[in-house]
């Protein structure tokens, strides 16, 4: 997988994406636009709606990194996807303390109500469903956040089934 992260992209960039890319790269000194690269990973997924290996090795040229450098930041922070995720991506803390408090049943729950395992996403493409190792709310769990930025506290069976039902309802 790695060797596949250097490869050269299939197509660049838009024009309009790097002029995005530039105005990050202008916040910092000129020997440190490396700086930039996780606002360039999420200006790719916010246009793209995942980062590519093609895109990593596109921002990498962009910022005079090499690409493995980009691939390691993609890789490690759970706010980047790495292929086509559904509408609603659904990550579930599974750390150590929330499994103690109902995080894993909480997993285990939402894999039977939506019908696929973690990791998968719906058939309709409305919910990718996956796991994080620490969302920081351990006093707060089982706890979930829900497109990278809406964090949800105290996921009962309840409250996951209001959820689903909700987001479900609002796609009708």
């Amino acid at each position: 997988m790695i060797s596949e992260a250097t490869r050269a992209p299939s197509a660049p960039l838009p024009a309009a994406t790097l002029a995005r890319f530039d105005r990050e790269v202008a916040k910092y000194p000129p020997d440190q636009k490396q700086s930039a690269v996780m606002a360039c990973l999420a200006i790719v997924q916010q246009e793209l709606g995942f980062v590519s290996l093609d895109s990593e090795h596109a921002i990498a040229e962009h910022l005079g990194m090499a690409p493995i450098a980009v691939h390691e930041v993609t890789t490690f922070y759970n706010m980047y996807n790495q292929q086509p995720v559904g509408k609603y991506k659904l990550n579930v803390c599974t750390n150590l303390p929330c499994q103690l408090r109902d995080g894993q049943h909480a997993l285990h729950h939402l894999e039977k109500k939506l019908g696929i395992h973690m990791g998968e996403t719906t058939a309709d493409g409305l919910f990718t469903l996956q796991q994080s190792e620490c969302l920081g709310a351990c006093a707060d769990s089982p706890v979930m956040l829900v497109n990278d930025r809406t964090m949800c506290s105290f996921m009962s069976d309840d409250k996951l089934d209001q959820l689903i039902d909700g987001l479900k309802k609002a796609e009708a």
